[in-house]
């Protein structure tokens, strides 16, 4: 039986609030063993959001890594237990926009980012909006929390313009855009050059200050 890859030792070295750290030993191919770290975090649900108009609910949201506003996806942690995917979705959809959603269907599960972290998501696409009003305490970033609804294909435009960069907001809008058979009016010959400017970009860190989420062209 093989053992490549198999973990020999495992040590815990940081434990936070929503993340913690360990270093595993595996047996590496050829011979001999390597430690790799990995950022272990609770999986997470995001909701397309979509009203009878064909508008997307979005919100701008203060991320502190980056130290800017992005748009996002309504989404959160479930970090209840026993919850089952579809409920937290439900649940973060009420506290973050105060809509419910008549109709569930799933769209994408991703990986976050499996070079360091478990963190999965899986993205559904919610129908048949109604208002209910926010529910549960407004704390922390979320009271700077901006709701907005814009047309599915702008903010797919928003993506390919890097305006939106959110990892499962960009899986989430591309596959909506694509199950519902959206006319994005995306082509090769519009994508952005291979060397336009990414330092100011929204998806990278920025110095001083907190500046708003980028316009999207509605």
């Amino acid at each position: 039986m093989s053992r490549l890859f198999e973990v020999t030792d495992s040590e815990k070295v940081w434990s936070g609030h929503i993340a913690a750290v360990r270093i595993d030993t595996l047996v590496m191919p050829g011979g001999g063993t390597a430690r790799r770290e990995v950022v272990e975090h609770d999986r997470a649900v995001a909701v397309v959001a979509l009203d009878d108009e064909g508008s997307v609910v979005l919100l701008e949201q203060f991320r502190h890594p980056l130290r800017r506003r992005l748009w996002e996806l309504p989404a959160g942690l479930m970090d209840f237990a026993g919850e089952s995917a579809r409920s937290a979705a439900e649940r973060e959809l009420g506290e973050e926009t105060g809509l419910h959603a008549a109709h569930w269907s799933v769209l994408v599960d991703i990986a976050s980012s499996p070079g360091f972290t478990d963190e999965a998501v899986r993205v559904f696409l919610a129908t048949g909006l109604t208002h209910i009003g926010r529910q549960g305490d407004v704390l922390h970033e979320e009271a700077d929390l901006k709701v907005v609804r814009v047309p599915l294909e702008v903010a797919v435009r928003g993506v390919f313009q890097g305006r939106i960069v959110n990892g499962s907001s960009v899986s989430g809008l591309l596959a909506a855009a694509v199950a519902l058979g959206i006319d994005t009016d995306i082509t090769a010959a519009s994508l952005r050059p291979a060397d336009d400017p990414w330092n100011d970009a929204s998806a990278v860190s920025q110095g001083p200050g907190i500046p708003d989420a980028p316009a999207l062209d509605v």
